[in-house]
């Protein structure tokens, strides 16, 4: 069987992979495509993923309850119009299938109450924009090596 393709906002991009292993997709969610696009260039360099970005968190809720990609983390915006980050979430924590995937915050939001609220939700890291993609691409492997090894 050949590398899973996937579709994004740039056309087809081949799941990268780690030797023989591919850890799955990791979902952004950020309505802005400037943050979506910066976002998923720091994540498409963590060896052994793809990366399939969405402009809101109705769009990435469709995505997990579809379960046609294997989301193997989840990078959100919490401030969205419609549905934001913390209810993305909720849904998140509260669905069986998408209990212990790792979540990570990246957001403008300036009120200082948001960095605990989103891991009293259960979110695994929080970071401030502007954000060091260094910074993303180190605490997204670091999640996905845990999360490997706790299965």
């Amino acid at each position: 069987m050949g590398t899973p393709e996937m579709n994004d906002a740039h056309g087809p991009r081949k799941a990268p992979r780690c030797g023989s292993l591919s850890l799955g997709t990791v979902l952004v969610v950020d309505d802005a495509a400037e943050s979506t696009a910066a976002l998923e260039e720091a994540c498409s360099a963590v060896p052994g993923v793809s990366v399939l970005g969405v402009t809101s968190a109705l769009d990435a809720v469709r995505i997990l309850r579809d379960g046609d990609q294997s989301i193997c983390a989840v990078v959100t915006d919490i401030r969205m119009p419609r549905m934001d980050g913390f209810e993305l979430i909720r849904l998140m924590r509260a669905d069986r299938k998408h209990a212990a995937t790792p979540i990570i915050v990246v957001t403008a939001d300036t009120d200082p109450e948001t960095p605990e609220l989103a891991s009293s939700l259960g979110a695994d890291a929080f970071f401030s924009k502007p954000f060091s993609p260094a910074a993303i691409r180190r605490r997204l492997g670091d999640l996905l090596h845990e999360s490997r090894h706790s299965r």
